[in-house]
């Protein structure tokens, strides 16, 4: 007789999105065990290590799709507990620096709804899975092993600190304030390169309840953005419906122009940006909480996938990068990151040598894209700190501006951008021969003047009058 190999099993650190769509995909080989330091609620609650939840999060159809890859029928799941599907652009009515984009037929569309019930979907669906359980209250205190192989980590629970706990796979899934930088240089491994671009960006963010009509007539997300190529503070203004009657709006500026806590000055500030519709929309509607704010936003990068880490381990969602959130990068990102992992050791095997690092690669091209696309916008805005443009970023500056004013007017424009903003292309889509046709042929002649809300959007919120540009 044979003996069979023991029983493989993996560790995720954090119980984040990406972690619980780590665990997903790590599940179909091993046994695995999620690490948080929170009490897990049941149900679409907060909890402390999501701070951010509390402000919009779009989950682009990219992303959306990459996590019905791993998780069949999740779109479905999150529309049951109340998430809604908004079509991009007819449900979208948005300012863009260029000007106002036509609400087309569908081309794309986000899933939208508060981030503490998209996570509690997935929780709940990951958790259920064979093989899967959590270790809750509980914090990894190192990694185990050595610069060539990570073995497992030290964990302080509630009833033992220093627990060791033996894994063949490590997963740093922990978020921004992620030590997994640190814990790689106490076993030995060094020259993992930080890259950070800081605009100063403050974001703010209230509930109001939304106007009794506004559900039934499929009220749409509005958005004001900034325009990072005019020499003043960026700000926008932004509202997503969500479950259960409610609008989320968040407000946002970059330094100099920041939003503050005060609950007075939210309306003001949202009439403030380039288009005063969202705090029109805003004002006499009841709030639902206290004004929201998060700072520290630096888009910031670790370039794992260029040390030689030990096998064994790769870190994926925030604790590689985080983005600008006004972008909505980060979930899509670690999502599709994830997709790829999975395709990977579907075709390579756990005992692939260096399955580790090269899931770790795996996860760097969404990376690397969305950070081109987030830090080339904010490094333009006065007093933005960190990587400079590299040459020749003003010549593609200028045809990126080109096919965005095109995108005002022309539908074969407006679906080459949306294919990239949603994250189903990559940038490069942008250079393909039939877009490069039209956005030399760009023009913003016939481009709307005002914000394409219709009669019955206009009537469900209460607006008596066209909001006229300025």
């Amino acid at each position: 007789m044979t003996q069979s190999s023991p029983p493989r099993h993996a560790v995720v650190i954090g119980a984040s999105l990406s972690g619980l769509l780590a665990a997903a995909v790590l599940a179909e080989h091993m046994t695995v065990t999620v690490i948080d330091a929170d009490a897990l609620p049941q149900g679409p609650a907060a909890r402390r290590g999501l701070p951010q939840a509390r402000h919009v999060h779009l989950l682009w159809s990219g992303g959306a799709r990459a996590i019905e890859e791993i998780l069949p029928g999740i779109t479905g799941d999150w529309q049951a507990a109340g998430a809604l599907r908004r079509s991009l652009p007819t449900d979208l009515v948005t300012l863009t620096a260029q000007g106002w984009l036509p609400r087309y037929e569908e081309m794309q569309f986000t899933v939208s709804c508060s981030r503490d019930l998209l996570d509690s979907v997935v929780r709940a669906r990951v958790t259920g899975l064979a093989g899967v359980s959590t270790l809750q209250r509980s914090r990894v205190r190192s990694l185990e092993g050595t610069a060539a192989r990570v073995t497992g980590v030290r964990v302080d629970t509630p009833g033992e600190e220093g627990r060791l706990i033996g894994a063949d796979l490590v997963v740093d899934a922990s978020g921004r304030g992620s030590r997994a930088r640190t814990w790689l240089q106490e076993l030995g491994v060094g020259g993992i390169r930080r890259a950070e671009v800081d605009s100063g960006l403050v974001y703010a963010t209230r509930i109001f309840e939304a106007p009794a009509g506004a559900h039934a007539a499929g009220f749409p997300i509005v958005n004001v953005q900034s325009d990072a190529r005019v020499p003043v503070p960026g700000q926008t203004a932004t509202i997503v419906p969500i479950e259960n009657g409610q609008w989320q709006a968040t407000l946002s500026g970059t330094r100099g122009g920041q939003p503050t806590a005060d609950p007075e000055a939210f309306v003001p500030f949202a009439k403030g940006v380039r288009s005063p519709i969202v705090g029109e929309l805003l004002e006499g509607r009841k709030p639902l909480t206290d004004v929201a704010v998060t700072q520290g936003t630096a888009n910031r990068r670790l370039y794992f996938e260029k040390a030689d880490l030990p096998d064994g381990f790769f870190a994926v969602g925030d604790s590689v990068a985080t983005f600008n959130p006004l972008y909505g990068q980060g979930m899509t990102v670690a999502a599709q990151g994830l997709l790829a992992v999975r395709d990977l050791l579907r075709a390579k095997g756990l005992s692939h040598p260096g399955i580790g690092r090269e899931a770790q690669r795996a996860v760097a091209p969404q990376v690397a894209t969305a950070w081109e696309l987030a830090t080339s916008q904010d490094i333009l805005y006065p007093g933005a700190t960190g990587v400079r443009p590299k040459p020749g970023a003003g010549v593609m500056g200028a045809y990126v501006t080109r096919l965005m004013t095109g995108a005002t007017t022309q539908r074969a424009l407006t679906t080459a951008l949306l294919r990239v903003m949603t994250m189903n292309s990559a940038p490069t889509h942008w250079f393909s021969p039939a877009v490069v046709w039209h956005v030399l042929r760009a023009t913003d002649r016939g481009a709307l003047r005002a914000p394409t809300l219709t009669a019955v959007e206009r009537a469900a919120a209460g607006l008596t009058a066209p909001t006229h540009p300025r």
